[in-house]
């Protein structure tokens, strides 16, 4: 290789090094500065608003992990170890929900437990009443459910996928020395769960603490946790020290999560004696078996699916339960007094044309990024957790960072790309890596000396065999922009004419009339159909299901 292919080489690997600097270790550190006042450090500590604001973020957080693995992890035993119609279905249809946007998910849970939705007109004709018996809007038990919903997914593909591959041998072995069933689950499989369970444990946790869409739009102002308060002490309250401070706590503690998380990914990578996960299934044999199996296949089904179904069929009917099409013809019109200030299918036309930029913005940056963590040099261990960092920070946190340092940017569509792109940036990154890993180095070295060019030994030896992953990247950061609430809600002015469909969807459902609700449910019906095809997509061409996400 010459020098100047060389050197062009490093340059073009510092791209997303310097774009990570301007657009997010600098963003942050002016948080820090920001939050370095005595008014803010007095403000907040000395205040009960505040730290009930704190002790919530982490009791909830904390009770949300829990009940997710208590409900979760005997799902997790029945993937691991049984074979049942429809698994495949089912594994997707959990798993669904992990990649819809906060806002659909707020709405589909208003949309099935609302006044008007059906598990209340449905115990309203069973139980001859005339008010709906069931009002869990701006409830704790709402938070509860959605984030239990989010996060089964975590679960069930981490857990369930590490436990399928176990042997089973261990236990036989111990139930014929004698040992009853539970006594060899909590002495031989629990220990070789517990770091898999633990690395569950803390994402789920990080996805909770951080939660801001589900709490906003299902906790209403009655529930507020450091990520809401962020954005309503600078929004509302125009409090942007406050806000710093709270953003500040909040970046030390998910980083120490990430570390945390980190390490525990490290401790679960132990010699076991693994065996292919259809050679551990079973068919459930006796009747008592298939009848609680059954159930538990049926409730989760439901779980998953009725929030979805609600969603769409609520979108399609009006106040008197009649067939209408109405909230998907007002899509295109600007109504007088609107609080979208431009036709929703503007919104949708934003949504769009800002995913199909990230996607190939951060498909460049990510493939540099990848191709820089599989090149031999020396800094390859502490760059690869910096390409990570982006997904420890919270989005809020991100787009509060951005109106500090760049607000003069607000102005235009292009703050709204550089934050979409951060933020798919370590998806695009962790599903090319693998991939790039497992191309064995001969192969490239085979053709550099046959007199290959380093673009050449890319495009031949490298392109081919990355292309499906470089398709579930797009899809990622496609699907990822779409869905994006957090940055964007600080970012787009009230008034801004790039506003995108979570945002506009979350003003619907902010306002009275069924007009508004509706619209708000044919947005998140066309917004979940995207994200789901897009989800489908990924699982497709995902190469030999290697991949990070």
């Amino acid at each position: 290789m010459s020098k100047t292919a060389y050197n062009l080489r490093y340059i073009l690997y510092l791209v997303p090094l310097i774009f990570l600097i301007i657009f997010f270790f600098y963003p942050l550190a002016n948080i820090f500065t920001l939050s370095l006042t005595f008014g803010a450090f007095e403000e907040l500590f000395s205040k009960t608003y505040y730290l009930r604001i704190l002790w919530f973020t982490f009791w909830q957080a904390t009770f949300s992990t829990l009940l997710t693995l208590l409900i979760g992890l005997p799902f997790a035993y029945l993937f691991a170890r049984y074979d049942f119609i429809g698994k495949g279905i089912l594994r997707a249809l959990v798993t669904v929900p992990f990649v819809l946007p906060t806002v659909v998910v707020a709405a589909a849970f208003r949309a099935l437990f609302g006044v008007g939705g059906p598990i209340n007109d449905l115990l309203m004709g069973a139980l001859d009443l005339q008010r709906a018996p069931l009002r869990l809007e701006q409830t704790l038990a709402a938070i509860l459910l959605a984030h239990i919903y989010y996060n089964m997914a975590v679960v069930i593909r981490l857990v369930g996928g590490f436990w399928a591959n176990l042997n089973p041998r261990m236990n036989e072995s111990a139930r014929m020395l004698g040992a009853p069933s539970f006594r060899a689950f909590f002495e031989i499989t629990l220990p070789l769960l517990r770091p898999t369970i633990t690395s569950s444990a803390i994402l789920i946790y990080l996805f909770t603490f951080t939660s801001f869409g589900v709490i906003l739009l299902l906790g209403g102002p009655s529930f507020s946790t450091m990520e809401t308060e962020i954005y309503r002490q600078y929004v509302t309250f125009l409090k942007p020290d406050v806000a710093a401070i709270l953003a500040l706590l909040q970046i030390i503690f998910t980083f120490a999560l990430m570390a945390l998380y980190a390490y525990w990914q490290r401790r679960s990578i132990v010699p076991l004696d693994f065996r292919p996960q259809q050679a551990n299934l079973t068919k459930p044999q006796k009747w008592s078996q298939k009848i609680v199996w059954g159930l538990l296949v049926a409730g989760l089904g439901l779980f998953m699916l009725s929030p979805l179904l609600a969603l769409v069929l609520q979108s399609f009917l009006n106040r008197q339960g009649e067939l209408t099409f109405a909230y998907y013809q007002a899509l295109p019109e600007l109504r007088r007094g609107s609080i979208t200030f431009v036709p929703p299918l503007v919104a949708v036309r934003n949504s769009v044309g800002y995913a199909v930029l990230t996607m190939i913005i951060a498909g460049i940056l990510g493939s540099l990024s990848a191709l820089l963590l599989t090149s031999p040099n020396r800094w390859r261990g502490w760059l690869d957790p910096v390409f990570m960092l982006p997904l420890g920070a919270s989005a809020v946190t991100l787009g509060f960072a951005y109106v500090l340092t760049m607000d003069r940017l607000r102005t235009s569509a292009w703050l709204v790309l550089i934050a979409h792109t951060l933020v798919a940036l370590p998806f695009v990154v962790r599903s090319l890596l693998p991939v790039l890993q497992g191309i064995r180095p001969s192969i490239r070295e085979a053709a550099t000396i046959s007199g290959a060019s380093p673009i050449r030994v890319w495009r031949e030896v490298d392109l081919p065999i990355m292309s499906r992953a470089l398709l579930v990247a797009a899809v990622f950061a496609f699907t990822v922009s779409m869905g994006e609430f957090g940055a964007t809600s600080f970012i787009i002015r009230p008034n801004s004419g790039f506003l995108t469909m979570p945002i506009a969807i979350q003003r619907f459902l902010g306002q009275p009339g069924a007009l508004n609700f509706g619209q708000a449910l044919a947005m998140s019906t066309i917004l979940m159909i995207v994200c789901a095809t897009g989800f489908i997509a990924i699982e497709r061409f995902r190469f030999a299901d290697i991949g990070e996400f």
